[in-house]
């Protein structure tokens, strides 16, 4: 297990705490209320979606039942991808991201494979997804001589969302800011190994 612990650690109390807070919405909350945290800049809005992570939509019922399939395909593709990443030793940065990634996709397969057969509204792989966290930081109007959107209003940030997408977006955004430094020790390493092998 040497290399497991800490990666197990993070996905364990990141898909608690996506969870917790999911069930105390959905159990707390009607669909499409909200209240304020800090002013205007940051609401818990429950809503819920069909899609992918920030509210995206993909269509109709065969959409839904691909869409899950396909998050489940693809959590095990990360986990086995993470169990490599650890096994060859690679940058414990990487590996940590690695895992809030798989933490996150994991986190929005239970809503969208159970949620449906926990809350007695669908089916198996028909369930939605919880989102709640909203921060509407910027609010305005494009002005009149702005291309294509000119007088239409404007919001950032717009999407509702969840800790699993927050998660997956953190693992995604530091791996692309750290990439460097992530992989310039594998490839110090297989340098090595081939002189040692040149060597002998």
């Amino acid at each position: 297990m040497k290399g497991y612990t800490k990666p197990l650690l993070l996905i364990f109390l990141v898909l608690i705490a996506d969870q917790v807070l999911k069930t105390w919405i959905k159990t707390h909350m009607f669909l499409g209320q909200e209240f304020k945290i800090i002013g205007d800049w940051f609401i818990i809005h429950f809503t819920e979606n069909n899609g992918m992570a920030f509210g995206l939509e993909f269509g109709g019922e065969f959409g839904k039942l691909a869409l899950s399939l396909f998050r489940v395909l693809a959590v095990a593709g990360i986990g086995y991808g993470l169990h490599y990443l650890i096994k060859r030793k690679y940058h414990r940065g990487l590996i940590l991201n690695v895992a809030l990634i798989f933490a996150g996709a994991l986190g929005n397969i239970i809503d969208s494979v159970f949620y449906g057969v926990i809350y007695k509204y669908e089916t198996l792989f028909h369930g939605r997804v919880v989102d709640m966290l909203y921060f509407p930081i910027v609010k305005g109007t494009f002005p009149s001589w702005f291309p294509i959107w000119g007088n239409e209003s404007f919001e950032f940030f717009r999407p509702v969302f969840n800790l699993a997408d927050a998660a997956i977006s953190v693992g995604v955004i530091a791996i692309l800011i750290f990439q460097k430094s992530y992989f310039k020790e594998e490839v110090k390493d297989e340098i090595g190994i081939n002189n040692e092998t040149v060597e002998d």
